[in-house]
């Protein structure tokens, strides 16, 4: 009986809890996927179901895979950088700078996710300036004028350089996150394998990664979300242009929403990044339990 009343308490504490989930997620992305079988407009309350059309026309649209293309190259940057690139900040904090000093550096490391993405984007489009840019400046006084570009101008550079402004925001913030997840593994194994005649790098890779790899799955599944769902950084910084060389699913669900008044056509892109997302992170779920290490 105490038991019964026991679970009736747990659930009466979590259904406010439920209700905002379903009201708030689960609600709309089902309203998203089934109006992504429709074609509709604002100005026009009927919808009329036309099955797989929308989803045939993004696959034939260059568009689209222009912006699939660039939330790869995000994806696979992001991830060599705020993960790869991070985790080896944090362990060169962890291991070579006194702890006196590692407020100093977290703070550092941290100070450009303090920035919002708005002014991190009008930020660096002034950075990459072709006349005034501090970048281009830069190139000319070392005398590397033929380096100098017009970054966000050029379709051969406009991405690179929206996804580099990324990477410097993020990867200093997860370095902190990843400096903590290796503070927590017992020194004692550190120890042990320096009396084994272990290095610095074979014991980065023997323990520190192995021993780190909760915090990198979920850090991973949270960069590569990201990436999918980029939208300021583009927006502020070219548009989706020149030429549409840096739409991303973000800009191009919102142009075609909002601008075009296509919803249908829109939700379908909005359930193509719903899909990718999580097959991505039910893969990475599945690849860290296959390879828990035990200690």
């Amino acid at each position: 009986m105490h038991t019964r009343r026991y679970r009736l308490a747990g659930l009466l504490w979590t259904l406010p809890a439920l209700i905002a989930v379903v009201g708030i997620l689960i609600y709309p992305l089902v309203q998203n996927v089934r109006l992504s079988f429709h074609t509709w407009s604002v100005f026009a309350p009927d919808e009329v179901f036309i099955g797989l059309e929308n989803y045939v026309r993004a696959v034939a649209d260059p568009v689209f895979w222009t912006a699939l293309l660039n939330n790869v190259a995000y994806a696979i940057v992001s991830l060599i950088f705020q993960i790869g690139v991070a985790l080896a900040l944090a362990a060169v904090l962890d291991q070579f700078i006194a702890r006196r000093f590692q407020g100093f550096f977290r703070s550092v490391y941290f100070l450009p996710a303090t920035l919002s993405i708005t002014i991190t984007s009008v930020l660096f489009t002034f950075i990459y300036h072709p006349e005034v840019g501090i970048l281009n400046s830069a190139l000319d006084f070392l005398g590397l004028e033929g380096l100098k570009h017009v970054w966000l101008g050029d379709p051969t550079t406009a991405m690179g350089a929206v996804i580099a402004m990324s990477q410097w925001q993020w990867t200093g913030y997860n370095a902190i996150l990843l400096l903590v997840a290796i503070q927590r593994i017992p020194r004692e194994y550190y120890e042990a394998s320096s009396l084994d005649g272990a290095g610095r790098i074979r014991q980065f890779f023997t323990i520190t990664v192995p021993l780190s790899r909760d915090m990198i799955t979920v850090l991973s599944i949270t960069v590569i979300s990201n990436a999918f769902l980029v939208f300021n950084e583009v927006t502020v910084m070219t548009n989706g242009g020149p030429n549409n060389s840096t739409q991303v699913l973000g800009t191009l669900i919102y142009q075609n929403a909002f601008r075009n008044d296509d919803m249908g056509y829109a939700a379908a892109l909005g359930t193509v990044v719903l899909i990718v997302t999580v097959v991505i992170g039910i893969v990475q779920v599945i690849l860290s339990g296959r390879k828990q290490v035990t200690y």
